[in-house]
């Protein structure tokens, strides 16, 4: 099962790379802060992200459990809604205004990183769909490594970004970013293809 790890890591990373709320958090708590707070931030932010990961994973699974014919609507859908996103990221230029003050008490930390995460009501229904979309074309028992890899991306991914935010400082730029963010939006395309492949084989065999 471990290229099904490996599938659910590199699309955790594909999807987090991307400059959003929870990166601009991180990065200017890191860039505003000692290594320890730092680090100790993005580990807030990463409980949160697994959080929601595995209640868009579970919810999705559920769903399709109880529906079948859900499994291709969620294919389609979910493969047209991954293709839209990358487009959307290879088109926009990444910023880092916008970030949340973090200059506060831990606990307002921890509940500012639940608010970039979880009170957003489109990255709920994006990862349900996302998620389900993947999940309909796991082979049996391929469940849990594909939410283990997708999950420990969000461990790398955020933990890094604090790391090298708080070394390298002002060296991080827009246009870097604006890079990184058209190669993810490249790689998430391509997952969008497969998902759309995968649906005209269910279909046509």
């Amino acid at each position: 099962m471990l290229p099904v790890f490996l599938q659910g890591l590199s699309l955790g990373l594909a999807f987090l790379a991307p400059i959003g709320m929870q990166n601009l958090f991180v990065i200017n708590s890191a860039l505003s802060h000692t290594f320890g707070r730092a680090l100790a931030t993005s580990l807030v932010v990463v409980f949160w992200d697994i959080s929601l990961g595995v209640t868009c994973f579970l919810g999705a699974g559920a769903l399709m459990d109880a529906f079948p014919w859900l499994k291709k609507i969620m294919l389609g859908l979910g493969g047209l809604l991954v293709i839209y996103i990358g487009i959307g990221l290879i088109r926009t230029k990444a910023s880092l205004d916008g970030g949340k003050d973090v200059n506060q008490p831990f606990l307002n930390i921890i509940v500012a990183a639940f608010v970039v995460t979880w009170l957003n009501p489109q990255a709920l229904i994006d990862g349900t769909m996302m998620l389900g979309a993947f999940r309909a074309t796991l082979p049996a028992g391929g469940d849990l490594p594909f939410i283990l890899g997708f999950t420990s991306a969000s461990f790398i991914w955020f933990n890094s970004l604090a790391i090298a935010s708080n070394l390298l400082g002002a060296k991080i730029n827009t246009r870097a970013l604006t890079w990184l963010n058209r190669l993810c939006g490249v790689v998430i395309i391509c997952y969008g293809a497969k998902l759309l492949f995968d649906l005209a084989r269910m279909i046509f065999g």
